[in-house]
């Protein structure tokens, strides 16, 4: 565990654009993602749904403010989130899995703002 941590530092300082926190909190999205449907390997899709679903359970009506405050203001964010991780060795990806999965999947304000998990 240690050593994820310290890869998300690594991470955070190499690609500043996101908090550290976000790389946390994707792969607990993940994780959560992965239990929800039973399956090891996820697309880029059902991890947003997941992030979407795992985000409001988490902070509520705070998921976008608490999201725009570790970088993050569109689905690709978390595309490159995921392929930032991916490049750690944090997470895997099969040869279909690409950026553009994560590419304008859902608007946060349209998802997030007014609505409760």
């Amino acid at each position: 565990m240690v050593d994820f941590f310290r890869k998300i530092e690594e991470l955070a300082e190499k690609d500043n654009r996101y908090h550290p926190d976000a790389y946390s909190f994707t792969m607990d999205a993940l994780n959560f993602t992965q239990s929800r449907l039973k399956k090891l390997h996820v697309s880029g899709q059902e991890l947003l749904d997941g992030i979407r679903e795992y985000g409001l359970q988490q902070f509520g009506l705070m998921t976008r403010t608490v999201f725009e405050h570790w970088g993050i203001r569109k689905t690709e964010d978390f595309g490159e989130i995921v392929f930032n991780m991916i490049e750690m060795g944090l997470m895997s990806k099969t040869d279909q899995d690409s950026k553009d999965d994560f590419k304008s999947r859902y608007d946060f304000q349209e998802v997030f703002d007014g609505k409760i998990g």
